[in-house]
């Protein structure tokens, strides 16, 4: 009796684990494992971390993952980024230099992780301090001539710089660097403030705070110096059928010197140049010329300004009536017959050239290559041989090109 019912619960053990078989067979069939890359970025968290120190290593952004999943998995996985996370726990870890192992999260059954790259990151943590440093100015370059620059003052007078030991370590002072070159009005600014190393390199990697300083700084007039507009003087035209486009001159202001302020103080705000003769010009004009200032009144610094003349020629438009219509590609077998066989040519361009223009300068051609016997409504195309010429139309635009067989010689009766 025992020995029948220990029979029996072997054949149901071995029907139960044939059957789970049969079952996992056809599971897998339908469902197979996939190997894949997982093809949506997976950035790397950092948990528990010590507000008291920061990471001057370099660390991944981001982490590759292969994972070993069932395709219906896999469409899961795919469907919903955010149940796959990679994390870096830092609960514990002090300063110095660690190499910490990767956490992989997945939030989906069943899943392998296959491969982690990388699987782990070698991490230095320094403490986070910070100084208080007093805020120096620089000033570089010189006011414009006959300026000069009263006293600087600066708000806040003192930063904080803050960040890893190492870095803030460096910083041996910290500055604004105000930049006079050629002012002519007070600085009022805020200015950034920059950390430097003893050997005047920036510090990068670390908070300023406050990041920027108001700069105050007077800037002005010396007695006997006065800032005065040049007004170019011109005399004569240009040449027939060109025009002044413009006129400049640089610098557009300079500043006067006499030992008798009353003297440059009465003075009209603005100082002309020695004429610039422009007589019969065709073309742009530059060149130095000198001031015409009253005697006991000169220029501080150089003693002439550049000007210079754009000068162009005029454009106009001129109409070209009853060129006559050419006839190429014609084959030698053929006779063309042309309606109308002159047109009219409406030219644009500079009127100089225009006005030298001739006729045999303008070609209007109607090509009838490759072209069988029959009537044509052709475009004829035209050909300027003057430079800076263009063709505004053509009337009429098209033409009628008549091909018929070329009429052979006459025989004796």
């Amino acid at each position: 009796m025992l020995s029948r019912l220990g029979w029996n619960v072997r054949s149901f053990l071995w029907a139960l684990v044939l059957g789970l078989s049969v079952w996992v067979a056809a599971v897998t069939a339908a469902d197979p494992d996939e190997v894949r890359l997982y093809p949506n970025d997976v950035s790397l968290e950092l948990v528990g971390q010590d507000p008291s120190l920061v990471i001057t290593s370099d660390i991944p952004k981001d982490v590759q993952l292969t994972l070993r999943a069932p395709r219906s998995v896999w469409e899961q996985l795919t469907a919903r980024p955010e149940s796959v996370r990679t994390v870096l726990d830092l609960s514990g870890v002090g300063a110095g230099e660690h190499r910490m192992n990767l956490q992989v999260q997945i939030d989906a059954r069943p899943v392998r992780v296959v491969t982690v790259i990388p699987s782990s990151v070698l991490l230095t943590m320094e403490p986070l301090v910070s100084r208080t440093l007093p805020v120096q100015s620089t000033l570089s370059g010189q006011p414009a001539l006959g300026y000069q620059a009263g006293d600087l003052t600066l708000e806040p007078r003192e930063v904080v710089v803050a960040g890893p030991e190492s870095l803030v370590s460096q910083v041996a002072r910290v500055r604004v660097l105000v930049n006079l070159s050629g002012s002519r009005e007070s600085v009022e600014q805020d200015i950034p403030v920059e950390a430097l190393d003893l050997n005047n390199a920036r510090v990068t990697g670390i908070t300023i705070q406050p990041d920027a300083a108001h700069v105050s700084l007077p800037v002005s007039r010396q007695g006997g110096f006065r800032d005065m507009a040049v007004k170019v003087a011109v005399r004569g035209q240009v040449a027939p059928g060109y025009r002044l486009d413009s006129i400049s001159v640089f610098p557009p202001v300079v500043t006067v010197y006499s030992d008798n302020p009353d003297l440059v103080n009465t003075l009209p705000g603005v100082v002309e140049t020695q004429p610039v003769d422009l007589n019969a010009a065709s073309s742009n004009i530059s060149l130095r010329v000198s001031l015409d200032l009253p005697e006991g009144v000169s220029v501080a610094g150089q003693q002439t300004v550049l000007v210079q003349a754009a000068i162009s020629p005029i454009q106009s438009s001129f109409t070209l009536a009853g060129q006559k219509v050419e006839v190429v590609g014609l084959s030698a077998n053929l006779q063309a017959q042309i309606s109308p066989a002159v047109v009219d040519v409406i030219l644009s361009g500079p009127l100089p050239t225009l006005d030298i223009l001739r006729r045999q300068d303008v070609q209007v051609k109607v090509d009838v290559t490759g072209l069988a016997p029959g009537s044509y409504r052709l475009n004829p195309s035209v050909q300027v041989l003057a430079s800076n010429v263009s063709v505004e139309s053509l009337l009429p635009g098209t033409v009628e090109v008549i091909l018929a067989p070329a009429a052979g010689p006459t025989g004796q009766p």
